[in-house]
């Protein structure tokens, strides 16, 4: 085994267009970056229209792409892949069925997508550069229930999808709003089985039928005050971690990766449910933990010497123009995290290239269909991204060092 091994992650790719034609020279620096090292990461944030077919199952936010954008992907520099998101869904369980056949077929380390649930209840394994290598991919939602893979039972088929993290989020309201919930609920007659008819049965929320009531898909909870919480499916969680421990026993350096939606109301702020997820996932062996969900950069923490990327942003973000949700210049900048472990898989410094996507000239005419490619961000650029990194991560005891326009984390 080498002394040393080299692991760099980025933001999501979302990517619908092969780039490859992308001649700017920031863009080549960037692919550098991932090609030096032993071993580039990256969440394929979508599914393929390929051989299996598929229909929409989304509106406005669907999205799926051909089979040509992983060829842009590993010829970038990636060789492993995170499946698991809320867009890998979007074709049914055919586009499952072509995302796994066509990543596959250019032989990528994937996870978090797979035939059935105890298929993406496993590590998946590879050694590269002479380290073995594992990957623990979970989807925490919301999504729907038909969107998570299952097991053949007596007649029933087995269910291609996703591997879930369950969990549930729970609306605090005080006690006279609880007490007129309550009312509400007896007035319109509201039972189990329409509970039911809202989700799928096996997969109804536990209530404390004295603190909470559930109406639709919401979950209401008596508190002192009003909010927002969510709960963990605990069987989920005790499940992936007992993957990430089987893998890490067998000396493996474990990737663990969590696709969410359930953001904080500040997109820049880290939910305490999730901070308590990577640090069980670090304590089950995970080597590193990477998160994406909201689309901008969030801070960097060490838990146990191994480091915690609680979202890396966006890498590439093919969408449209009139989605005007995305116009704020902080969804296109985002770092290339390069993380060299020891013999003993335990981290020795940490690299931050920053990246901004389509380049400045792109980030300023207002077009998204023109921000295509991640370009090495320079100068102001560059500081501005690894100076509010840096300002976030200091928050949680993380110093990042910065010079020439890469910051640098030691250990």
């Amino acid at each position: 085994m080498n002394e040393h091994f080299t692991l760099a992650v980025t933001g999501q790719s979302l990517i619908k267009h092969d780039i490859r034609n992308t001649t700017a020279p920031a863009f080549r620096r960037v692919q550098s970056v991932l090609r030096e090292a032993d071993l580039a990461f990256t969440n394929f944030e979508g599914t393929i229209l390929g051989r299996h077919g598929g229909w929409p199952l989304k509106g406005s936010f669907f999205g799926c792409s051909d089979p040509i954008v992983l060829d842009t992907l590993q010829d970038i520099g990636f060789q492993a892949l995170s499946l698991s998101n809320n867009h890998a869904f979007d074709l049914g369980p055919s586009g499952v069925l072509s995302t796994l056949e066509e990543v596959e077929k250019r032989n990528f380390l994937h996870a978090g997508l797979g035939h059935d649930h105890a298929t993406v209840s496993r590590a998946s394994t590879a050694t590269i550069s002479g380290r073995p290598v594992a990957i623990v991919a979970m989807d925490g939602g919301p999504g729907p229930d038909f969107m998570y893979a299952a097991d053949a039972d007596e007649g029933r088929p087995a269910r291609p999808g996703v591997n879930r993290l369950g969990i549930t989020q729970r609306i605090s309201v005080d006690g006279p709003a609880f007490e007129q919930l309550a009312a509400i609920r007896d007035q319109i007659g509201y039972t189990a089985i329409d509970l039911a008819n809202d989700s799928q049965p096996d997969d109804r929320p536990h209530l404390d039928p004295d603190t909470e009531i559930a109406i639709a898909r919401a979950v209401f909870k008596r508190s002192d005050r009003c909010g927002r919480s969510v709960s963990i499916n605990e069987t989920d969680l005790e499940r992936n971690l007992a993957a990430i421990a089987t893998a890490a026993k067998d000396g493996s350096l474990v990737v663990a990766y969590l696709h969410h939606h359930h953001w904080a109301s500040d997109w820049y702020q880290v939910p305490d449910w999730v901070s308590g997820v990577a640090k069980a996932c670090i304590d089950a062996g995970a080597s590193m933990f990477v998160s994406h969900g909201a689309p901008v950069l969030q801070p960097i923490e060490i838990h146990r010497g191994r480091p915690i990327f609680y979202s890396l942003g966006n890498f590439i973000f093919h969408v449209r123009s009139e989605k005007s949700t995305w116009t704020a210049p902080e969804v296109w900048e985002s770092v290339v995290a390069v993380s060299t472990f020891g013999a003993d898989n335990r981290l020795v410094e940490i690299t931050l290239h920053p990246v901004v996507i389509g380049g400045d000239a792109a980030l300023r005419d207002g077009v998204l269909e023109r921000r295509l490619a991640p370009h090495l961000a320079v100068g102001d650029r560059a500081k501005r991204i690894l100076g509010r990194l840096s300002e976030q991560s200091a928050g949680l005891g993380v110093d990042i060092q910065v010079s020439d326009g890469v910051g640098i984390i030691r250990i």
